[in-house]
């Protein structure tokens, strides 16, 4: 046996010269590997300049050093890229995504909270956004909800003090249920809301609403955080 068996490290041998060799080396990817933390998931080309230690998932058209390498933990380690088969269950957190990925056994899944042998998952999510309101009675965000998703509540934290005639509070909804996730907010820096639901699921891309509950709007910003479910079907065979 030259590596063990979870992280693959590599096993100092018996009359093994230059020990300290295998022992740097396996040290390196239990640092790696041990509460797992990766670059990103989705790079197919290494870093320009790449730290000691560094990590990456492989994506999925690799080339240059990470050529035949997608899906792989690519680790930076004594001035070349090692790469670790990963194994069903394993998770690290994704520094661009801000969100954990987890290994079920063919592809990492992102946002996953259950996933089955075939590649079902539960996702979790949450898209936040900071949004200027538009001068008028009515600010329309982005379409932060995605079709077939699955919400449970928005939140909100005033970030920048709303301003505007006549207005003394605020409701945030949809187009249709314009307080659905709240109303008589207040205008004031670091105001929040937590709109809490049951599960109701949206089948287009929609848009958040906050509305003014008297007058029109003419400054301010509203950090907003969607929370949902997605469902991922199992994948192909």
């Amino acid at each position: 046996m030259s590596e063990t068996y979870q992280f693959g490290l590599p096993l100092v041998q018996a009359a093994q010269a230059q020990k300290h060799v295998t022992v740097n080396e396996a040290l390196n990817r239990l640092d790696a590997v041990a509460q797992m933390r990766v670059k990103a998931d989705d790079w197919e080309i290494p870093s320009a300049s790449p730290i000691e230690g560094e990590a990456h998932v492989v994506g999925p058209i690799a080339s240059n050093e990470w050529a035949g390498q997608s899906g792989k933990l690519a680790i930076f380690s004594n001035g070349g890229w090692v790469f670790l088969a990963p194994k069903i269950g394993w998770r690290a957190w994704n520094e661009v995504l801000g969100a954990e990925i987890v290994f079920d056994g063919v592809n990492w899944v992102r946002f996953a909270g259950v996933v089955t042998a075939g590649g079902a998952a539960s996702l979790h999510r949450v898209v936040e956004i900071d949004h200027t309101l538009a001068a008028g009675a009515v600010s329309v965000t982005l379409s932060v909800i995605p079709s077939h998703a699955q919400v449970i509540g928005v939140t909100a934290r005033v970030i920048s003090a709303i301003t505007g005639a006549g207005v003394s509070s605020w409701s945030l909804g949809v187009a249709g249920a314009v307080n659905r996730y709240g109303n008589g907010l207040g205008l004031a820096l670091n105001s929040y809301a937590k709109g809490a639901t049951g599960p109701v699921t949206y089948w287009a891309d929609t848009a958040l609403e906050i509305t003014a509950d008297a007058g029109s709007f003419d400054g301010g910003v509203v950090r907003l955080a969607v929370h949902f479910v997605e469902l991922e079907v199992p994948r192909a065979v």
